[in-house]
């Protein structure tokens, strides 16, 4: 963990972690950013990753970022669900500090944001495709975004000086028509001015519509199973067997088909992985062309050396591990984000990055590359030197999780939170509804889960009360309170969570 002044709430949302000064690079040009991003692209679905799917459905254009650029193996997302992660990425901060807690949350315009530090500082600011943060954006000279979640083929987006209409209807499948607004976007930039243009695809999101020439794709394949695609939750939390996110819980409009009835459960588990995973691998088949077209554009116009190319997700997603689905959890399919950044100039190629991210770091890396200083609200710390193969020696060593929306009606995921460091993971579930919009006022009675990462990778063995670890565990507790109070999320307007930490925490 790196090393900061341990502060209080109230001001925990105004500092930020290690701000880098961006001096040192200065005197050059500045570069544009183009920031790509995919909803509920796990890394288990990216070939540079490796895995059981890469052989399947490689994804060169991807790839290509990370080969000439940088890929991180260890980069985590802070709330992993649509709206927060998004809220966190724009402003730099937990959900605590910046008010998005869940999907029902909006991020309030007057709230400060990356893109308002970036157009400041005399960048052009652009947001393409998926918003989903409720209001009009801020920030942005110019905007062209899908409402709500959008629809895959023909969606409306809302242009700027348009908003509160239902938005332009643009014919083809989401996936092309935010490239091709993406391309314009670049296309119609001051070449005298540094772009920084978000490129937000709606795909892979649920229920999985991929573009007509892609429907056929793996028709005849059989996709490559999870080890524990038939997990039956022996061994973990009394709260795994309860989610509604398995492959059972697919419905008609995820599978494109009537759903039989009486199957064995590892029966219908079989079935329903093979035709959801053909439908989520064919969406990806589609942002992977469509990130070739985005770098070819800029190979075309000469500003490849000069542009930072960033790829990843808004979190990561369940690709049939556990017999799930969805996001949300604490557990590495879901808490892991794909990301690899290319910057030729700087950037060594073939550059992997163990060091511990998150995505309340992003922000931070966007300024830094514009050669701003981070504000101090920002919580997060661009790792710009991390990636230069200048790991800073405060860096930090484990991350802190918190998941808001308690027992929401689809899924029913107990609200938790936790650490994680290199080796060990440690999830409190504390079930309390707390208010949040979405959530359930439900309780449960709170339960732990603790993982060794290097002995049990695929989590499948709570470690919670084995002996040998008690040590360990208590640590993991320790570290876990000094993190909550360093980020400022010590639950001071919730009683209820006092009187749960004081009977279930020790």
């Amino acid at each position: 963990m790196h090393r900061l002044k341990i502060i209080k709430h109230s001001r925990a949302c105004l500092l930020g972690a290690g701000l880098l000064c961006a001096t040192a690079y200065g005197q050059q040009k500045r570069p544009n950013i183009l920031f790509i991003m995919a909803d509920d692209h796990a890394s288990q679905a990216i070939s540079a990753y490796g895995g059981r799917l890469a052989g399947v459905l490689p994804t060169p254009n991807i790839d290509r970022i990370a080969a000439e650029g940088a890929r991180l193996r260890n980069c985590f997302v802070t709330n992993s669900i649509s709206t927060p992660s998004r809220g966190a990425i724009l402003t730099g901060q937990y959900s605590h500090c910046n008010g998005v807690y869940t999907l029902g949350d909006q991020l309030d315009p007057a709230h400060p944001n990356v893109a308002k530090e970036l157009s400041g500082a005399g960048y052009s600011t652009t947001i393409i495709g998926k918003w989903h943060l409720g209001t009009e954006p801020a920030g942005f000279d110019y905007y062209n975004v899908l409402p709500g979640q959008g629809r895959y083929y023909n969606p409306l987006l809302i242009e700027k000086g348009s908003w509160g209409s239902g938005g332009k209807e643009h014919e083809g499948h989401s996936t092309d028509v935010i490239a091709n607004l993406a391309i314009q976007a670049m296309e119609k930039a001051n070449r005298d001015q540094p772009f920084f243009v978000m490129c937000h695809f709606k795909a892979p999101h649920r229920s999985w519509e991929p573009a007509e020439r892609f429907k056929d794709l793996l028709a005849d394949a059989v996709i490559p199973e999870p080890d524990n695609l038939l997990d039956d939750y022996d061994g973990k939390g009394r709260y795994a067997g309860l989610l509604q996110m398995s492959m059972e819980h697919l419905n008609q409009r995820d599978l494109k088909t009537s759903i039989p009835q009486g199957l064995p459960r590892e029966e219908h588990r079989r079935w329903a992985y093979q035709l959801y995973m053909k439908d989520y691998l064919r969406c990806i088949a589609g942002i992977d062309e469509n990130v070739g077209r985005l770098l070819k554009y800029l190979d075309d116009e000469g500003l490849a050396e000069n542009t930072v190319v960033i790829y990843t997700a808004d979190q990561g997603f369940f690709l049939g591990e556990h017999g799930w689905f969805d996001k949300r959890l604490m557990y590495e399919e879901s808490l892991r984000m794909p990301f690899m950044v290319r910057y030729p100039k700087e950037i060594p190629a073939g550059t992997l990055m163990d060091d511990l991210a998150l995505n309340i770091d992003f922000a931070p890396l966007f300024l830094d590359y514009a050669g701003v200083s981070a504000p101090q609200w920002m919580q997060g710390r661009s790792f710009r030197q991390n990636l230069a193969g200048h790991s800073p020696d405060d860096w930090r060593r484990s991350v802190y999780y918190r998941y808001w929306m308690h027992a929401d009606g689809a899924h029913n995921v107990t609200a938790h939170y936790g650490i994680r460091n290199h080796r060990y993971k440690l999830i409190f579930y504390y079930g309390q509804a707390l208010g949040m919009k979405g959530a359930v006022d439900k309780p449960v009675e709170p339960d732990w889960e603790m993982y060794d990462l290097m002995e049990d990778p695929k989590e499948m063995r709570n470690v919670y009360n084995d002996a040998s670890k008690a040590e360990i565990r208590d640590k993991l507790k320790t570290e876990l309170l000094q993190l909550k109070r360093l980020y400022g999320d010590e639950d001071a307007a919730y009683p209820q969570m006092k009187s749960i930490a004081q009977q279930y925490y020790w």
